[in-house]
């Protein structure tokens, strides 16, 4: 009898283990994730399974799995991608008790989808690389079609990336979509290699593979922080900026685990941890500060673009890119 009850105490907890291991898919950079996410354990006691996955294949994935869901969570992401989520309804709506302290752009008001963080485009500049062959730091967008440059810039692709695609959207708002595409045919022989996740141009930065990366800001911050002779410039006639969200998988097995997460990282405790672990990221909650070393977006000119016009126009403007700029 006391072995039966042994047996029966164990599978008890080994089932409540399991319903408290959420499972995310994450577009927030694998190492940052890994800080956020381990934060949260430490906080709550939910652990956190983490699939990482860059925006389009996890927007494809959760698609594919929407009769049978396998994870609970959709974690990171440029917001507009949410709101196609949102669309297709592959997303659930929750209102935490957290939304209302949250200013109106960085929450979804029926709950589909919430801030966590945001963050400006920038290039990262190897300054020693750029040196040795005698040429300048661009400080501006249109200095990037410098000759001097060819084969020294690394980007991401369009196609797996919500960073890239915010740089479209940025260069349309700024030119004009015939023109923004005329100049991403043009600087195509100065990029080494468009990767597919938006975060791999700052690895390849400071590993010296590249001289010239463009991406959002945190990897340029951290290599900056940490004593590599990088700067971080913010092209002079304005740069685009993400606000990376977070929302809950319709069907969620772990859904009261998944309200969790998302009352947490929204929390000034959650968005104040994410600081702590020196993510480089930018908070969204006014009463959180960003930590010394991350600018202020009120320092920066910002171009503002629409979640709705992203989200309505992202097939078209990619397949623009992949015809006009690939010749695909």
């Amino acid at each position: 009898m006391k072995r039966w009850f042994a047996f029966l105490l164990t599978c008890a907890l080994l089932g409540s283990a399991a319903a408290q291991t959420l499972t995310v898919y994450s577009s927030v950079d694998e190492a940052n994730a890994r800080k956020i996410l381990s934060a949260f354990t430490a906080d709550t006691g939910v652990k956190v399974s983490m699939v990482f996955l860059s925006t389009g294949p996890a927007l494809s994935r959760l698609e594919a799995e929407a009769n049978r869901p396998q994870a609970d969570v959709w974690f990171g992401a440029p917001v507009e991608n949410h709101v196609i989520a949102a669309e297709r309804n592959l997303v659930e709506d929750y209102v935490s008790p957290q939304a209302h302290e949250l200013a109106a752009q960085y929450r979804d008001s029926k709950g589909s989808w919430y801030a966590i963080y945001t963050n400006p485009l920038a290039l990262g500049v190897r300054t020693d690389l750029l040196a040795k062959r005698s040429a300048p730091v661009p400080r501006s967008w249109a200095d990037l079609l410098n000759p001097a440059y060819k084969g020294l810039i690394q980007m991401p692709s369009p196609q797996t990336s919500g960073t890239s695609y915010e740089l479209i959207l940025t260069l349309v708002k700024l030119m004009g979509e015939d023109q923004a595409f005329e100049y991403m045919k043009k600087l195509g022989p100065n990029v080494q290699t468009y990767t597919q996740s938006g975060t791999a141009p700052s690895a390849a930065l400071g590993l010296g593979g590249c001289a010239i990366a463009i991406q959002f800001t945190p990897g340029f911050l951290e290599l900056a922080d940490k004593g590599y002779p990088v700067d971080v410039v913010f092209p002079k006639e304005g740069v685009g900026h993400e606000v990376a969200a977070v929302s809950i998988v319709k069907g969620a097995a772990r859904a009261a685990e998944a309200h969790r997460l998302v009352d947490w990282i929204i929390s000034q405790k959650g968005q104040q941890a994410m600081v702590a672990a020196k993510t480089y990221f930018l908070p969204i909650r006014n009463d959180v500060s960003a930590g010394k070393g991350v600018p202020s977006l009120a320092d920066i000119k910002l171009v503002e673009s629409d979640a709705a016009y992203a989200a309505q126009n992202r097939k078209r403007l990619v397949n623009r890119w992949l015809k006009d700029v690939l010749g695909q």
